[in-house]
């Protein structure tokens, strides 16, 4: 950690609203709604996706929404969201992107994650 981040609490996945889940385009399916805020430093990146993972697992939810908003662009942020659909997808989970800014949508389209982390 930076002189900047000391004392400052790592970031953590948060219910948008608990026990809520999204209805899906399939009526039997829902999924997972999950926000992250930020800044995200990269030693945060493994509690995060442990904590996202412990979501994930608790809910057997097949499809997961991250709201993204207010999240920093930038290098760590976009590590962050693709080691999340990552480890999603080893669970047999898809997660999509909610109320990316189009600078985020941007930075993962230039990338060439756009497919991986779609809205």
């Amino acid at each position: 950690m930076t002189g900047s981040d000391a004392g400052r609490e790592p970031p953590r996945p948060q219910p948008a609203t608990t026990g809520r889940r999204a209805a899906a385009s399939d009526p039997c399916e829902e999924a997972l709604v999950f926000s992250i805020t930020g800044p995200i430093a990269r030693t945060d990146l493994p509690g995060l996706c442990d904590r996202v993972c412990a979501l994930l697992e608790r809910s057997g939810a097949s499809r997961a929404v991250c709201d993204v908003t207010g999240v920093q662009v930038d290098a760590v942020t976009i590590d962050a969201l693709a080691r999340l659909q990552l480890a999603a997808h080893r669970r047999g989970c898809h997660v999509r992107l909610r109320r990316a800014s189009p600078e985020l949508r941007e930075l993962v389209t230039f990338l060439g994650l756009r497919d991986v982390l779609a809205e």
